[in-house]
């Protein structure tokens, strides 16, 4: 049974940091690319950023650009974001998800509130 474990949300006061982390299980997790999504409420799910399954490729939403990094340990079966200067327009659930060709997973998302 896959199952993708996000945890590190909360709430944070605008310009803050925070970790998420996504424990991963039941997967072959090296073979799969990761990728971030959020959801801000009445808004479609969308994608903040990806890693490849070697953690050489990475990919970011431009509203996020050098502010999130994504990485990985596949020895732990973990993928992580980086959260920074957090804005109050970054709240949201954050959701991880896993991909291998036709093959997805998600995970049951972590809330992540911006506010002062």
């Amino acid at each position: 049974q896959v199952q993708l474990v996000e945890s590190g949300g909360g709430l944070v006061q605008p310009g803050g940091s925070l970790r998420l982390s996504c424990a991963a299980s039941g997967l072959s997790f090296s073979r799969y690319a990761m990728r971030w999504y959020l959801q801000a409420p009445g808004k479609e799910r969308e994608l903040v950023a990806g890693i490849s399954s070697a953690g050489s490729n990475l990919n970011y939403a431009d509203s996020v650009k050098g502010r999130f990094t994504i990485s990985r340990d596949n020895a732990k079966n973990t993928v992580y974001l980086q959260m920074n200067s957090l804005k109050p327009e970054d709240t949201a659930v954050y959701y991880c998800n896993a991909v291998y060709g036709w093959l997805q997973y998600w995970g049951q998302g972590t809330q992540v509130t911006v506010s002062s």
